[in-house]
């Protein structure tokens, strides 16, 4: 029995006192799914922003697809056990698995052995097998995403009993996706213990002979990606991980600190949205400035979605941090606007190691529309909100931050059904435009795609659109970096916590009541339109008579009107 203001608490009250975070006192308790073992030692990264920008890894013609070797022709010196496929989420604890935990790495044999010790049975950690095929070679293979047969491109593992003289070599054997940045020049993100604990360095980019390649011919088909690497210390203990990880105790500890300030939490209520399926808090963050609610139109933000996308969650963390500042423009946008953000939809995928699923083991961003609270409960209840919201007020803006593991750079998913008014259409556009002019080395207009596409009905964007939605985005923020404006470099996270400031900007400029930059974009729109549609042989009419997938077409150019077009 818990009591709540002098009365005896209802048990929804009880769960929501404990999951949300305090100024003081531990973090609310993780709950993972029964099968998962996790170890107890807490795994923390310091943050550090690189002196100049981490270049791309330039391919070489000496680079090529190596040769695939089978486990049988190597030793398994490491093997987490894996969540049965086809089972399906029953129940989650504080802890994870009971008992005593199994032992999943082979033991060294004396001072002499060489052999890397892996682990990755932490938050967000995913390494499912290392096996050994030389003196320092090793091929590895990752968990699918739990309750599922597929979705392997998240992972984050440690290593220890490093030597610092070798070149290793490293094979990540069952990747999903038949393309990726890392054939475009990406990087593995490593973190050295003891660079950080002697030197200050955080996560850099490192590895050599980067490859991305078909496998075997098998089916379905496995990708491999494959690099080599030197540590940079004998006997230290090192993490790999395809970009920066954002966990959900990262999350909660920012939450903490935000609670824990006396003149932000003024104006920065957090809630729980609701609990997720192994009763991990979704929360809500309630942002506006004093004098009330009354004439104030609202700005819906969601993240996180897929956990591997962790840039999302660095984008996220920008957002609020500027958004809660004493910034002028921040000041503005609180008196403005009530702003709804729901920093981490999937914090079950993010606690587990997911790459796209959650506990349902399905994409909860094709779940729009049809998803029932008991499945997938953080996007029953952040339409169920947005429906409320509108209801009462206009929400003059959604957005949905996602990763982009294929393409560089930062751009956006609109919606044009080619349905409405010309001039409709055009104000589609202006959001990214503007947003591409306050971002020019990061933010490319010609990646942004407006098609309202069958296979994305379910998706937050395409939903909040229908619902009423009039603006509504999806910001996706590239696991690689820019090519634009001179760089080819790839995003720190500061690059991407600085998305969040520029987002902000962008929602001033887009709401300013003087027109003058809205009438500007819109008609630099129209120009570029026109101009797209123009290089098609023998068109003659206007751009608005075609369909949104013809002014996609593949086959026709726009160059950026602000910076060099993006890869």
């Amino acid at each position: 029995q818990t009591f709540h203001q002098g009365r005896l608490a209802a048990p929804r009250e009880v769960q929501a006192l404990f999951s949300l975070p305090s100024a003081q006192g531990p973090l609310p308790a993780l709950h993972w799914p029964v099968e998962c073992e996790v170890i107890q030692e807490t795994i923390e990264h310091i943050e550090w922003v690189p002196p100049k920008p981490e270049p791309f890894c330039l391919p070489t013609d000496l680079e090529q697809a190596p040769d695939t070797l089978g486990e049988e022709q190597g030793t398994v010196i490491y093997h987490s056990s894996p969540v049965l496929q086809g089972s399906h989420f029953t129940r989650a604890r504080v802890g994870g698995a009971p008992g005593p935990l199994s032992s999943p790495a082979a033991p060294l044999e004396g001072p002499q052995d060489t052999t890397l010790l892996f682990e990755s049975r932490f938050k967000s950690g995913n390494l499912q097998k290392a096996v050994k095929m030389g003196p320092y070679e090793y091929v590895l293979t990752l968990q699918p995403d739990l309750y599922t047969a597929k979705h392997t491109q998240w992972f984050y593992f440690c290593v220890q009993n490093t030597r610092r003289e070798p070149l290793y070599h490293f094979t990540l054997a069952n990747m999903a996706k038949p393309k990726s940045l890392y054939g475009q020049g990406l990087r593995p993100l490593l973190y050295s213990q003891r660079d950080a604990q002697s030197r200050g360095i955080g996560w850099c980019r490192v590895g050599t002979d980067i490859c991305y390649y078909r496998g075997d011919a098998e089916e379905p088909p496995a990708f491999c990606l494959s690099w080599t690497v030197r540590f940079p210390h004998d006997s230290d203990t090192c993490f790999f991980a395809p970009c920066y990880p954002y966990t959900y105790s990262d999350l909660q500890r920012d939450l903490r600190v935000l609670v824990a300030d006396p003149t932000r939490s003024r104006y920065c209520t957090v809630r729980a949205l609701c609990h997720s399926l192994a009763g991990n808090t979704v929360y809500l963050l309630i942002i506006t400035g004093p004098g009330g609610a009354a004439g104030k139109r609202v700005v819906v933000v969601s993240a996180c979605a897929h956990p591997s996308e962790s840039g999302s969650s660095w984008a996220t963390r920008g957002f609020l941090n500027f958004l809660l500042s004493a910034h002028t423009d921040a000041q503005l946008l609180r008196r403005l606007f009530i702003f709804k953000v729901v920093p981490m939809l999937n914090p079950d995928g993010v606690v587990v190691g997911n790459s796209r699923c959650s506990l349902a083991g399905q994409d909860p961003n094709r779940a729009y529309g049809m998803a029932l609270p008991g499945s997938f409960p953080s996007v029953w209840h952040l339409q169920a909100m947005v429906q409320r919201v509108l209801a009462e007020r206009e929400v003059v803006l959604y957005c949905d931050f996602h990763g982009h593991s294929r393409k560089n750079n930062v751009f956006m998913y609109g919606c044009d059904a080619g349905e409405d008014s010309a001039r409709t259409r055009l104000h589609q556009r202006v959001f990214p435009l503007m947003l591409s002019k306050n971002a020019p080395d990061k933010f490319s207009f010609p990646s942004c795609k407006f098609q309202v596409q069958k296979s994305k009905e379910r998706t937050g964007r395409v939903s909040m659109w229908r619902l009423g939605v009039s603006y509504s985005y999806t910001l996706e923020v590239s696991f690689g970096g820019s090519t634009l404006a001179g760089r080819s470099s790839h995003f720190s996270a500061e690059d991407l916590e600085s998305l969040g400031r520029l987002l902000c900007d962008t929602l001033l400029d887009f709401c300013d009541s003087a027109p003058t930059k809205v009438q500007q974009c819109l008609a630099e729109v129209d120009a570029l339109l026109q101009q797209r549609m123009g290089h098609k042989l023998g068109f003659r009419g206007s751009w608005s008579d075609v369909s949104p997938s013809e002014l996609e077409s593949r086959y026709v150019t726009l160059c950026n009107p602000v910076s060099p077009c993006g890869a």
